[in-house]
């Protein structure tokens, strides 16, 4: 028999009973759609991880201040205590060799008003190595010149979500906006980074020199002179982030004049540890939704090899006749064989489509992360195929090994 033929017959038995058909395959469409589904928030997930992770770099280390003891022994919440100072800083750009970036950052909310148009947002005190830390670009105007550093100027670079809200299509560029009560003048508008790794706007805040927000933006907060809230550092390659992270804990313990054994008035945050923590959980689920999709096709594969074992029994008559006007074995075998992969490949056809369907769906409203390619689909397909062909075996093995004569004699 040629291959058309045994595709021919195959087509013509499943027809025969395609209610039972239809139902045998329902094991298959569900895992394949679970694969699909699996496979695609997996990826997409991913994809998210590595946007997070451009946008906080992976080679960083955040240090703060940790909290101190409020009233009744109640822990204040991690920088509300002034620990860490500008001195601090310097301390870590001159000693630790691996810090390739270092800058201190204060941070604050405002109410930023030109003429009618006014907006809530945060302002963020920096460093000029604040940028190259978070890998911010200067869209419009200029960055901060060294002497905007020593607080005797006033500029303000503006985020894009805050730029559109005072100034429309407008860059803003040498205007002076109000940040609370101080006027401030725009020099800059930075790049857009659009949503961070954590759902936040990332362009919804203003950048002003350390120094400057210092002395007229943060006056009010009690700090001492000098302090700063947080500390970034960027370390010249990843793999000396451990060994970067133990020398600046070394230090700061140092200065900041702790006993042995007593605990940090600070805390180093690992940003690599961080996305690792994620990645970890996230290639948890996938193995977790992997194996429900994996049970789906084990329990879609049992019923196929149980149907077919159904059908052999059922057609014996017919396999003796077959059998006894020339075909072989082997031909028996492919024939049984391709019905069960039809039934899985028509299944996994379907699952596809509702699996291509439903990860839309539930990227939409369960928003998560979804990305979907061609290699998801050949992969479902191919488990599809697989399925088939692994558990429609052993029913055609059975089929080619009947005996005609006594097949014949069945009613």
């Amino acid at each position: 028999m040629t291959f058309l033929d045994i595709l021919r017959t195959a087509l013509f038995a499943l027809r025969g009973n395609w209610m039972r058909s239809a139902l045998t395959s329902l094991g298959v469409i569900i895992g394949i759609a679970a694969v699909i589904v699996m496979v695609s928030i997996g990826q997409g997930t991913q994809a998210e991880i590595d946007k997070m992770v451009s946008g906080l770099g992976s080679q960083r280390l955040d240090i703060s201040s940790s909290g101190g003891m409020g009233p009744g022994g109640a822990r204040s919440a991690q920088g509300s205590r002034w620990s860490l100072t500008a001195g601090d800083v310097e301390a870590i750009r001159e000693e630790v060799p691996e810090a390739q970036y270092v800058a201190g950052l204060l941070r604050g909310g405002t109410q930023v008003v030109f003429a009618e148009n006014n907006a809530s947002t945060q302002w963020q005190g920096v460093q000029a190595d604040w940028f190259a830390i978070n890998d911010w670009k200067i869209a419009h105007g200029d960055v901060f010149q060294a002497s905007d550093y020593g607080g005797s100027t006033k500029p303000v670079l503006l985020g894009e979500t805050v730029r559109k809200t005072l100034f429309g299509d407008g860059d803003g560029i040498g205007q002076t906006v109000r940040l609370g009560r101080v006027p401030f003048t725009v020099v800059g508008v930075l790049g857009s980074k659009g949503q961070g790794g954590f759902g936040q706007d990332q362009d919804d805040m203003v950048v002003v020199p350390l120094e400057t927000a210092r002395r007229r933006l943060a006056s009010s907060q009690g700090m001492p002179p000098g302090a700063v809230q947080q500390i970034s550092v960027g370390v010249d390659d990843a793999k000396n982030l451990a060994s970067a992270q133990s020398e600046i804990e070394g230090l700061l313990r140092q200065r900041h004049k702790i006993d042995p054994g007593a605990e940090d008035d600070f805390a180093v945050r690992n940003i690599a540890q961080i996305v690792a923590t994620r990645t970890a959980t996230t290639n948890l689920m996938s193995k977790l939704l992997g194996a429900v999709a994996g049970i789906c096709l084990i329990i879609g594969g049992i019923g196929i090899m149980n149907i077919m074992l159904v059908s052999v029994t059922e057609r014996i008559r017919e396999i003796g006749l077959r059998m006894a006007v020339g075909a072989g074995p082997s031909d028996v075998r492919r024939q049984f064989l391709a019905e069960a992969m039809l039934i899985s490949l028509i299944g996994g056809i379907i699952g596809i489509a509702i699996g291509v369907v439903g990860a839309l769906i539930v990227g939409k409203i369960g928003n998560l992360p979804v990305e979907l390619n061609a290699q998801v689909v050949i992969l479902a397909a191919a488990f599809s195929i697989g399925t088939g062909l692994f558990f429609g075996y052993y029913p055609a093995r059975k089929a080619s090994l009947l005996d005609p004569i006594e097949a014949l004699r069945q009613q």
